[in-house]
């Protein structure tokens, strides 16, 4: 595995990411260009205070085997279609918040919805303005056309009759991908509750016991305090954002207060510095943010 892992402080960067940094920093290697990504940041009250759910990456991926994630992934072209419907901010108050023209925030918007319904089976969407999908398992054939590439969201929402809820996604972060990575993301991270009587899932539910599972083998619900300290158990692994993520989450009294909070999101890139003759991965703190 190529990827910092964390723990407490600034991870270790592995022996071959080392190697990659010397290269850029010597001019011999330009980096990667980063992919816009979105994330999707589910949250749910519990007895004992908020849980995030987190999915378990296959052990077969290339990128981040094994590793603790939140639903998300890779823009596609098709998440710019204006035939997707919308309700609840316009794409270019989201633009404001995220800090990228209206046309890029509305896809980077779709991309959220998109990829949280492929990973988790959640649908941020309903069939009007005031109302919401009640049981997302009936879509289980479009979430599954959704992976398989042969259906779009714009296609999906159209003949379920459908628009998207703005709404209920409240912009949060954003992370680069660090310049020594060979594949790097431009993830903007939003934050949405589960909507009441749907269910997060890791896999495709269908017909048989083989639904293809995507890029996850199992999904859980963890309060970000949990979810932290079983990382530094070495029971769980966490890439430094979702680490970071989780503890200003756990920062928070509760799920109203995350949803309500509005700020404009700055990049963070975290670099690789010199420490203890040891190459570390430094993570932006707030206040620390790079253009």
């Amino acid at each position: 595995m190529n990827e910092p892992r964390v723990t407490g402080s600034d991870p270790v960067v592995p022996r071959g990411l080392a190697e990659r940094a010397r290269e850029i920093s010597d001019g011999r290697l330009a980096p990667a260009v980063p992919r816009d990504a979105a994330t999707v940041i589910l949250l749910r009250e519990a007895e004992e205070g908020i849980e995030a759910f987190l999915l378990r990456r296959t052990a077969e991926l290339e990128f981040a085997p094994g590793a603790y994630v939140f639903p998300g992934g890779s823009v596609d072209a098709r998440d710019a279609d204006p035939g997707v419907g919308w309700d609840g901010p316009d794409p270019a108050d989201f633009a404001a918040l995220l800090d990228v023209p209206p046309d890029r925030a509305r896809s980077l918007v779709c991309a959220a919805v998109r990829e949280t319904f492929e990973e988790s089976g959640v649908l941020l969407a309903g069939p009007s303005a005031d109302a919401l999908v009640g049981d997302s398992t009936a879509l289980a054939a479009d979430r599954r056309a959704l992976l398989a590439g042969s259906a779009s969201l714009a296609e999906v929402l159209g003949r379920r009759g459908l628009i998207l809820r703005a709404d209920l996604l409240t912009p949060w972060a954003r992370w680069i991908t660090p310049e020594v990575s060979p594949r790097r993301f431009d993830t903007w991270f939003f934050a949405a509750a589960l909507p009441p009587g749907q269910a997060a899932t890791a896999a495709p539910e269908g017909p048989g016991d083989h639904a293809d599972p995507g890029e996850s083998e199992s999904g859980t619900w963890l309060r970000p305090a949990a979810a932290l300290e079983a990382a530094r158990a070495g029971q769980i692994t966490l890439l430094p954002p979702t680490a970071v993520t989780l503890g200003e989450l756990a920062g928070h009294p509760g799920l109203a207060a995350i949803l309500a909070r509005r700020q404009v999101i700055t990049p963070r890139l975290p670099k690789v510095v010199v420490e203890d003759g040891q190459m570390r991965l430094h993570l932006p703190r707030a206040g620390e943010e790079h253009p």
